[in-house]
């Protein structure tokens, strides 16, 4: 029993930190509809560039926000990620635009089809395990900070 709850433990602090190597960032809360989402919030240069490079796990609710400045044809890599994810490019109403699969260890480009203001990464597969694609609206996005 008390090993049980270690382990326990110890996955939740795993979870929570992602990686001892990375600030902690804000948290904000989403919804895909019914599916409540807790994402970083990227809104700097700085941790727009560090992402979710050197993480081993992201529990499945969890995800990052990226927030741009700008509304442009943004583009994400993997270089230094271990975890393969799915990005959504969302419009400045938090509407997805493209959805792309991205694989851990690699610099091939994957871009909004669109300009976009946001892009949100979540563990692979997750938003189409859910359903989700081109159109659905992320809601609490009007919460999120501006992009410097």
């Amino acid at each position: 029993m008390l090993l049980r709850t270690v382990l326990l433990a110890l996955s939740l602090a795993i979870s929570l930190s992602g990686s001892a190597q990375q600030p902690q960032l804000p948290l904000l809360e989403l919804f895909a509809g019914m599916h409540r989402v807790e994402a970083e919030v990227a809104a700097t240069s700085e941790s727009r560039q560090t992402g979710m490079m050197q993480r081993t796990i992201m529990a499945p609710q969890r995800g990052m926000l990226f927030v741009f400045p700008e509304v442009a044809a943004h583009c994400m890599w993997m270089r230094n990620t271990l975890l393969p994810l799915s990005v959504a490019f969302l419009d400045e109403k938090g509407r997805i635009i493209n959805i792309e699969d991205m694989q851990p260890k690699t610099d091939q480009n994957h871009c909004a089809s669109k300009p976009a203001r946001y892009a949100l990464e979540m563990n692979l597969g997750w938003f189409r395990s859910r359903g989700l694609g081109a159109g659905f609206a992320i809601t609490g996005i009007d919460k999120a900070p501006s992009g410097r």
